[in-house]
């Protein structure tokens, strides 16, 4: 068995270096560098890298994977937390980094076409002059095909939704090797099943998406943005909760406790600011709309005890309150540049947010962990962002016994395990406890798209 492996993996290697040339790579450097993404885990490398060009090269390297039954793992940008795209050391990894054109634009309809390599701020680059903009903003300099592929969200989605809302149609390459395409370019379809959404957050284990058709939102006629800090956390969530539950019209309600705060304001220089729990506010609309909704949220978080409300005066000190927004994982990682930062991802419905968060900052004192916790509250997301170092095993214990106890609190308030980070290797277990009654469903579709189990394997389910 182990002669017909290495017979099979030699084999492997000499048909890509003869299809890709250079555009396969087993060198150890090239392999490091795709042998995990932003995650807890040690990186675990590959047999090889391929590089192709098109969705058509694709398909020829995963018929041959296919033939010598070798494991794929596609990667993007490799900016996932969850282990989505560790390496497999049996297996190849397909870097979809050469597929990073845009295909179409249709200012018209509201809608484009890119190649899964494609980021977010290279699509608004190109938009920018056609006043449309893609408005799923997960933080990260992720690639689109990713944030399908991990089913993305982000500071935005309280306004605009999820990718589940914002994708029309994809291009798949299957694990046998078949190209697919899935919807379309219209804005609603009743034709069969939604093989669409099936592949919206399936983590590359059914398929690799190769091409994806987007919603395109025209650029608001105004943009406002403001901060307020709130002498307790309660306070800030229970704003959060008034602002959702009234119906205010907002783009963006982003919370970030005392302790982020603190971190916060040292890494991204905001010295006009205290170490309290505060929420960044984004208002999106016509002159007129945005004014009505500021007075009403102004008045809200006056009556929550909100001080300090401060409006961004400039476009640059906009981008300066959002960037440092964007930069809270980066800044607590920084803290200890060889620690490691374990994330959460808690989602609940709105009126059991303020228990949540609550639950979860007495349980990070109970610990002692160094934990600071950002949310999309207009959403009930939120993430503790655990430092620890990886060589402590009796840290790494206590963390996931306390990420444990964190996703047992969530699902007694019907919430569920994930808002958006997905599954990957780190939260198989929860998805258990979450949808056991979905789990062998999960696994008919799995082994009947992927019947050699060569797409991914050991992400999201078990078999």
């Amino acid at each position: 068995m182990e002669t017909d492996f290495k017979s099979n993996i030699n084999l492997l290697n000499n048909t890509l270096s003869s299809m890709l040339e250079d555009r396969y790579s087993v060198a150890e450097s090239t392999r490091l560098n795709h042998a995990r993404g932003e995650d807890i885990f040690d990186p675990v490398l590959p047999i090889g890298v391929a590089f192709p060009e098109s969705t058509e090269e694709i398909s020829e390297i995963v018929k041959v994977c296919n033939t010598y039954q070798i494991p794929i793992v596609p990667f993007g940008m490799g900016s996932s937390l969850e282990g989505h795209v560790l390496g497999v050391q049996t297996g190849i990894t397909i870097s979809l980094e050469k597929m990073n054109k845009i295909i179409s634009t249709n200012s018209e309809d509201f809608d484009c076409k890119v190649e899964a390599y494609v980021t977010r701020e290279q699509l608004d680059e190109h938009l920018r002059d056609q006043g449309l903009f893609f408005p799923i903003d997960p933080g990260a300099e992720a690639t689109l095909g990713g944030m399908t592929a991990t089913s993305a969200s982000g500071t935005m989605a309280v306004k605009y939704g999820t990718m589940k809302s914002m994708v029309l149609g994809l291009t798949v390459v299957l694990p046998n090797g078949d190209i697919i395409h899935t919807g379309g370019r219209t804005k609603k379809t009743a034709a069969g099943y939604n093989l669409t959404n099936l592949f919206v957050g399936s983590e590359g284990t059914l398929g690799i998406i190769t091409e994806v058709q987007l919603r395109l939102v025209p650029i608001p006629e105004n943009i406002i943005s403001a901060i307020c800090q709130f002498e307790n956390l309660e306070s800030a969530v229970s704003t959060a909760q008034e602002i959702i539950q009234y119906g205010i019209s907002i783009a963006r309600i982003e919370l970030l406790n005392a302790d982020q705060m603190d971190i916060t304001i040292k890494y991204s220089k905001l010295d006009d600011l205290e170490p309290k729990p505060t929420l960044f506010y984004e208002f999106h609309g016509s002159k007129n709309a945005n004014k009505e909704a500021v007075d009403l949220v102004e008045e809200i978080s006056k009556n929550n005890k909100g001080s300090q409300f401060k409006w961004a005066k400039s476009t640059e000190e906009r981008k300066k309150l959002w960037k440092a927004r964007h930069e809270a994982y980066y800044s607590v990682k920084a803290l200890e540049p060889n620690a490691r930062v374990y994330t959460t991802d808690a989602c609940v419905p709105i009126s059991k947010l303020a228990e949540c968060i609550s639950f979860a900052e007495n349980k990070i004192r109970e610990y002692g962990l160094l934990a600071p916790i950002i949310g999309h509250v207009g959403d009930g997301n939120f993430h503790c962002f655990i430092l620890y170092n990886s060589e402590s095993k009796k840290t790494h214990n206590l963390i996931r016994e306390f990420s444990n106890i964190l996703i047992t609190k969530t699902l007694e308030l019907e919430g569920t395990i994930s808002g958006e980070h997905g599954i990957g290797i780190n939260k198989k277990e929860y998805l258990v406890k979450q949808h056991s009654d979905n789990i062998s469903l999960m696994q008919i579709i799995k082994r009947n798209v992927d019947p050699k189990n060569i797409m991914n394997p050991g992400k999201v389910i078990d078999l």
